[in-house]
């Protein structure tokens, strides 16, 4: 009878903190292989070794070494995963895909290796991602995206360092091992954002076509790019709010009253915008884009509201935040209501003035 070798893949993975979906271990009589570069668990070893005494006694019984369908837990400390005996065959098919890189792919696959997203590919998976992409390089100042403009890859940063950018305002900084394309790969492939070469930058770039089959397939690599878009959003408007707040000043000649009303309603904004217009001053308070309270010379609320919208000249600047009564004030409208009903106003009286004229 010959040695004792059984091979185990991951199949499901409920917060282990050690291991991840389709990471394969190997048994055999003398010792447990876990998967490269993952820390010994006791709590499997033991585990583990049990279950090797149990594949021995039915291995003699049946002079069998080969799996069948039972489905394998360990748990026992955070987490927990449940595993499948496979045949070698599979784990051939494993090893083969990255026996088949070339010399420059395996460089790739090596520069690569620390990236959180080639991470979250099982290891079955890695050698075909590595056979979809094509690397380039990015002089300084050149972009690798451009904002308003179609964008169908994915890019992970090999070396250099990247910027990225909408219009004037900065989001954030890239370097080796970072992921950029996905806002525009999972929207309707406009980029949202430029991604500028702050110095020579090489980047591997896969299609979005390649990417979206893969991805398809794998569990993992779904959930790590739902959490990188979700943190990636969360980190543009942050810093689009706080470019928003810092620049919250201006002429009426350049942003009319109504868009900036849309504006403050869009953004969910809570403030006070001041206005200084033909017949004094004006104040619309915001609550979470609502407005609350107007006035402007001795109208209030709606009727300031309908004034204001009619101002061509002035300047403006907002205000952050709200006193403790103001924020429990009521509406003085549906808003969509009041900017139409405010812009038929200003359209009537312009249409008077000119034929009066």
């Amino acid at each position: 009878m010959g040695s004792f070798k059984a091979i185990f893949k991951i199949i499901e993975d409920n917060s282990c903190p050690l291991y991840k979906l389709e990471e394969r271990f190997i048994l055999s009589e003398k010792a447990l292989t876990f998967p490269k570069d993952r820390e010994s668990c006791l709590i499997l070893v033991r585990e583990m070794t049990e279950l090797l005494f149990q594949l021995l006694d039915e291995r003699g019984q049946t002079g069998s070494g080969v799996g069948d369908d039972r489905i394998y837990t360990c748990s026992g400390c955070t987490g927990l995963i449940k595993f499948i005996q496979v045949g070698e065959e599979d784990e051939e098919r494993n090893t083969h895909q990255v026996a088949s890189l070339d010399a420059e792919q395996k460089l790739l696959l090596s520069k690569l290796s620390a990236s959180s997203l080639v991470k979250a590919f099982p290891q079955d998976q890695v050698g075909k991602f590595i056979h979809c992409l094509s690397v380039r390089i990015v002089q300084a100042g050149s972009c690798i995206i451009a904002k308003g403009e179609i964008n169908d890859h994915l890019y992970i940063i090999l070396s250099g360092e990247v910027s990225v950018e909408d219009d004037t305002v900065k989001i954030t900084t890239l370097k080796e091992g970072d992921v950029c394309g996905e806002m525009s790969y999972f929207g309707n492939k406009i980029a949202r954002s430029s991604v500028r070469a702050i110095r020579p930058t090489r980047v591997a770039s896969i299609s979005g076509d390649d990417f979206g089959q893969l991805m398809s397939q794998i569990a993992p690599v779904q959930l790590f790019m739902a959490r990188l878009l979700a943190e990636r959003l969360a980190r543009a408007n942050t810093v689009r709010t706080r470019e928003f707040d810092a620049c919250m000043q201006g002429r009426i000649k350049e942003m009319a009253p109504a868009e900036l009303f849309q504006i403050f309603h869009m953004h969910q904004k809570t403030g006070s915008l001041i206005l200084e217009l033909s017949m004094g001053t004006a104040k619309v308070s915001f609550r979470e884009g609502c407005i609350i309270n107007a006035s402007y010379a001795d109208l209030h609320n709606q009727d300031a509201i309908f004034s204001i919208l009619a101002e061509k000249e002035g300047v403006y600047r907002f205000t952050v935040g709200l006193t403790p009564q103001e924020m429990k004030a009521a509406e003085i409208g549906d808003f969509m209501m009041l900017l139409m009903e405010g812009v038929k106003r200003v359209d009537e009286e312009n249409e008077a003035e000119g034929s009066l004229s």
